[in-house]
């Protein structure tokens, strides 16, 4: 999974966890050991949560399971497609599954009523780069032409 098209899913309030994400195929994609991380459960809860997603047919086991090679690792890593990942968060009852669905409930009430929901932190960066840029512009304009020309070389 590539790094570069990694964004920040979710972050608890408390910011203990804070759920970065490898967006691929239009969804993003966690392993059992992060779900184990996100929810606050034993890997063996999360395994029989998802044995049960994919038995019942609620998700689609084949485009919704990737196995990957990771680095360091002698055998591929299951990863699980966001389908998963909201199937099993609105299974769990810990307190850190509370708090994922009130968030996937935000998140989705967004999209319903307002067409999209914001980023924040997406929207914060965008806003640093702008100013950054904005000063780069201005000190430009500020030089005349020998200094551009000198700043340049």
């Amino acid at each position: 999974m590539e790094k570069d098209n990694e964004i920040v899913l979710f972050e608890t309030e408390d910011k203990e966890i804070t759920l970065s994400v490898p967006i691929e195929q239009d969804t993003v994609w966690l392993t059992q050991a992060q779900m184990t991380e996100l929810f606050g459960r034993n890997v063996s809860t999360i395994s029989r949560h998802i044995s049960s997603i994919f038995d019942s047919k609620e998700v689609d086991e084949e485009s919704n399971l990737h196995f990957l090679q990771i680095a360091h690792s002698d055998k591929p890593v299951a990863y699980y497609s966001l389908d998963v990942i909201i199937s099993v968060g609105y299974r769990i009852k810990s307190r850190r599954g509370i708090e994922f669905r009130r968030w996937a409930n935000k998140v989705l009430k967004d999209y319903i009523i307002r067409g999209y929901a914001v980023n924040d932190k997406r929207l914060e960066a965008l806003q640093k780069t702008v100013e950054v840029q904005s000063r780069i512009i201005s000190s430009v304009l500020e030089l005349d032409g020998s200094e551009v020309l000198q700043a340049a070389m």
